[in-house]
């Protein structure tokens, strides 16, 4: 009998995505979960999975990674999908909170560090996630 948890899901990764987190022994959980419910807050489209062994997110391709190898923040990496294209288009967002860094002209780095910050950017973050969608 399936649970509510995984009607939810519909084959898009999440309870896996659960399970992941929960395994991980990142100190910031609180964080990443937050983090993870407004992403997939943002658009009806987005798909949460696991890939490059961390929480990754698609609405139709891949837009945004998790990179959890720092202990003292979390950092969600904007990309244009799982390929390297040779000719990358620039991706461009109107990002007045100054959130991102840019990393190249179609990959950019969102770094949070506690539930304070987080909270205090909530809507500049979910305006980002929209805009690098539609950027696609």
């Amino acid at each position: 009998m399936a649970t509510k948890k995984t009607k939810r899901s519909k084959g898009t990764g999440e309870l896996d995505v659960d399970a992941f987190v929960a395994a991980s022994k990142h100190p910031l959980k609180r964080e990443i979960d937050a983090l993870r419910a407004m992403i997939r807050g943002a658009d009806k489209r987005i798909h949460e999975s696991i890939k490059w062994n961390a929480p990754s997110y698609s609405a139709g391709e891949h837009f945004a990674t998790f990179h959890l190898k720092r202990p003292d923040a979390v950092t969600i990496v904007f990309h244009t999908g799982a390929k390297k294209r040779i000719r990358a288009s620039k991706v461009v967002i109107d990002d007045r909170s100054g959130l991102l860094t840019w990393l190249a002209k179609d990959r950019a780095t969102v770094t949070l560090a506690d539930m304070t910050e987080i909270r205090a950017k909530r809507r500049a973050f979910a305006a980002l996630v929209k805009q690098w969608i539609d950027a696609l």
